[in-house]
């Protein structure tokens, strides 16, 4: 296959696919908290019905959009005015033979074009991170954007010993102005198909959010609104629909287009100094404060934590190591555990019946992606289940009514003490305008709303996106991560920070992390459900 074709195959997977980094926190991130998190009431109220489609934007929606603006390339888009990773450099600040654990490390960094000369403008997005390869400990930096090409990248010194500090560009302001706009405009990027079957006649057509200019079957959901069409069968009628499967990839990108996303230029390393910086023991510790437990409504810091020996250590609350199954059982007692999301959500799943011996599958007969999964525990009292969000969803032909939307299965279930609740949501909607995942994160949000007013004592948790796609952008899952964690921001549910716990971690990135992030993650989720 020609170079030129796999580049266009690797952009348009970036484009539909989710994508994923360290929360690094990206180049526009520190920024757009500090301007818009005041601004945005803690708990987000539509100004519409939240089971409507509304015609126009409302106040959260305007609110939102905000939080996630971006700045844009001030000159015209030439690749040869784009950032370069290496033409571009970072400098320590203020530099001293050695530092304390507690104090803050500053970088500068300097983006410059390929023809190295200095940018005048912000937007490029970076991942930083400071990290001790010997120590297996890490840790994500805060990166600002001051908008005339240079960046200040903040860094808590947080274990002692030697670290290394890590800065990559994963787009530059260029590629990510190529992103936003074909996410925007061409949300058929990535199609799908409903196959239609009645009396031995089989009819297959395309499917997805929205299709325009022909006539289509309206499966919109009678509850929540959200809308799922597919183009009329020409024999059929709309209710011999049986089967829903990916379709593929529409490539719509142009070759100048994909010079900005060439492996040289994207998710590279920046040159800065080599050698090793020496953290030492801080000699003082009264003043250390002790954290709260963590029970689900307590704001996530930045950083929210770090590794150190493999183990993440939460600076929001006092998170546990759960080693055994013997410990992992006894929390999960008496638990009825319903887990709905993506893939990434099913590892936890996959994991907790890898790891408590005591749970046992049940063989539902269904569609291993889709779901639904179910495991029981008879002795312990103990069911875990996962399902899979509704449309869209990216996976082989599964039948189109075990496809349920999130917000219809909470809405669902009556809540309680011995009920936990995991959801996420966002890698299946990065190839989609923002609107079209505001609308879901609302009917979810009221869903959730409801459940905990009914049944207060039922445990809620959130998990975050996660950075590392095989094919996608970062980028693309920032910016709905950042909308996900904004929507859930003031409502009694616990996060576990996956972004973070993915991002600087010592692994190479992957959509689907490896067992030991997992593991990590999963003694998040048990923290909030036995905080005590």
């Amino acid at each position: 296959m020609a170079l030129t074709v796999l580049r266009k195959l690797y952009l348009a997977a970036a484009l539909v696919t989710a994508g994923l980094i360290v929360a690094e926190v990206s180049s526009i991130w520190q920024w757009t908290l500090n301007n818009f998190q005041n601004s945005i009431p803690n708990t987000l109220v539509s100004t519409t019905d939240e089971h409507s489609q509304p015609s126009s934007e409302t106040e959260e929606d305007k609110l939102l959009k905000a939080l996630i603006e971006w700045p844009e390339p001030l000159e015209p888009l030439t690749f040869s005015s784009s950032t370069s990773p290496q033409n571009s450099d970072f400098r320590i600040l203020h530099r001293k033979p050695s530092y304390s654990v507690g104090e803050t490390l500053e970088v500068s960094v300097t983006a410059r074009d390929h023809q190295r000369k200095p940018k005048t403008y912000g937007g490029d997005f970076f991942q930083a991170k400071l990290h001790s390869p010997l120590l297996k400990a890490g840790v994500t930096g805060s990166v600002r954007d001051h908008r005339n090409g240079t960046y200040t990248v903040s860094f808590q010194l947080l274990w002692p010993g030697k670290v290394e500090i890590s800065i990559r560009l994963i787009h530059s302001s260029e590629a990510i102005h190529i992103l936003k706009r074909l996410r925007d405009s061409r949300p058929d990027k990535i199609f799908f198909l409903g196959h239609f079957e009645k009396n031995g006649t089989m009819e297959t057509t395309e499917c997805n959010t929205d299709i325009l200019s022909k006539p289509v079957c309206d499966f919109r959901d009678p509850r929540t609104g959200e809308k799922w069409v597919c183009e009329r069968p020409k024999q059929l009628p709309c209710s011999a629909l049986v089967y829903q499967s990916t379709g593929g990839i529409r490539n719509v990108t142009t070759l100048q287009d994909d010079a900005f996303f060439h492996k040289n230029v994207t998710k590279q390393l920046i040159p800065g100094p080599i050698s090793a910086l020496q953290v030492l023991q801080r000699e003082h510790t009264l003043d250390e404060k002790k954290l709260p437990a963590c029970t689900p409504g307590l704001e996530i810091t930045h950083p929210s934590g770090y590794y150190y020996n493999d183990t993440w250590a939460s600076l929001s609350c006092s998170n546990k190591k759960y080693r055994t199954q013997q410990e992992a059982s006894s929390c999960l007692r008496g638990k009825n555990v319903y887990m709905f999301g993506d893939s990434t959500l099913r590892q936890w799943w996959d994991y907790l019946v890898d790891f408590i011996p005591s749970l046992q599958k049940i063989d539902l007969h269904v569609e291993y992606h889709a779901g639904p999964l179910l495991a029981t525990d008879a002795r312990n009292g103990l069911l875990v289940q996962w399902r899979s969000h509704g449309e869209p969803l990216r996976m082989a032909k599964i039948m189109a009514a075990d496809l349920h939307y999130m917000a219809n299965d909470i809405a669902g279930l009556g809540g309680g003490p011995d009920m936990v609740i995991a959801i996420n949501l966002w890698a299946h909607f990065t190839s989609f305008p923002v609107e079209v995942y505001i609308r879901r994160l609302r009917n979810i949000r009221r869903a959730v709303t409801d459940l905990l007013e009914r049944s207060p004592k039922t445990t809620v948790v959130l998990k975050t996106a996660n950075t590392g796609h095989n094919y996608g952008s970062n980028w693309l899952s920032l910016q709905l991560d950042l909308i996900m964690q904004k929507m859930f921001s003031g409502l009694r549910v616990g996060i576990v920070d996956a972004w973070e716990m993915t991002s600087c971690h010592y692994l190479e990135e992957s959509l689907h992390p490896q067992r030991r992030i997992v593991q990590n993650e999963i003694d998040m989720f048990l923290s909030f459900i036995c905080p005590s």
